[in-house]
């Protein structure tokens, strides 16, 4: 019988072998590796006792994987865990634990509503698709995680890293003292500072995040996608940010 190789096969081939590599990445390097060489001696020996016609240890094995898929949710129930929620997660947030996804937005959003209340002035800028390398290059290349601590620090007016902003990328302040473009939307931009303007300004020609804080008036304000929105509260920037980043 002739058999024809169709583009629905190939695909399948495709992604049965792409899920098999994503999965091998996943647990390479963990106690997973050594359970699933187990399971593959276990195997190779139940086809060995059927070949040699062990009736006792076939019997055994049988039995053994017909609970299979039980005996594997049993073993890997932490792994599967795992792996679910990093199904689930913000592609732009992969490089760090599902730990400190969420606390990011947390932290992200308390040293906001300190600086809020402090007067003190801070623009943040956070990566999405479109690459920053160009302003982080001229900026002071940090690699920290995001917290409440180290932004106010960063931020402190006699701190020599206050100036411009810090750019945050897969879910790390990677950068500080980076100086973006200001906006050329002069209605937009009319009245605002500089700050607000600069947030803008890389709203207009990327789709990063930035998110400012008016050291005059103390107001939180965001840009996306050429639009400022400002004088929002802790609460609808922590939700807002969630959306855009999912």
């Amino acid at each position: 019988m002739t058999y024809y190789l169709r583009w629905q096969d190939l695909l399948d081939i495709i992604l049965i072998a792409f899920v098999v590599y994503r999965v091998l990445l996943f647990i390479r390097g963990t106690r997973t590796v050594q359970l699933l060489f187990g399971l593959f001696i276990l195997f190779f020996f139940f086809y060995v006792s059927r070949w040699l016609e062990l009736s006792a240890v076939s019997w055994i094995l049988d039995n053994f994987f017909t609970y299979a898929v039980l005996i594997v949710v049993i073993l890997f129930q932490d792994e599967l865990r795992r792996m679910l929620l990093a199904l689930g997660r913000s592609p732009y947030l992969k490089k760090i634990s599902y730990v400190e996804e969420t606390l990011f937005f947390d932290e992200l959003t308390n040293a906001c509503t300190i600086m809020s209340k402090n007067r003190i002035g801070a623009l943040i800028v956070i990566e999405r698709k479109v690459g920053l390398e160009d302003f982080m290059e001229i900026g002071t290349r940090l690699d920290a995680e995001v917290n409440t601590e180290l932004i106010l620090s960063i931020f402190q007016p006699n701190s020599i890293l206050h100036d411009g902003a810090i750019i945050i990328k897969e879910g790390r302040i990677r950068a500080a003292r980076c100086i973006l473009p200001l906006s050329m939307n002069e209605e937009e931009a009319k009245g605002l500072g500089t700050r607000h303007r600069a947030a803008l300004g890389i709203s207009e020609i990327t789709d990063a995040i930035a998110i400012c804080v008016s050291e005059e008036r103390g107001e939180i304000s965001y840009a996306v996608r050429g639009n400022l929105y400002l004088n929002v509260r802790p609460d609808t920037l922590k939700k807002t940010l969630k959306e855009l980043l999912e």
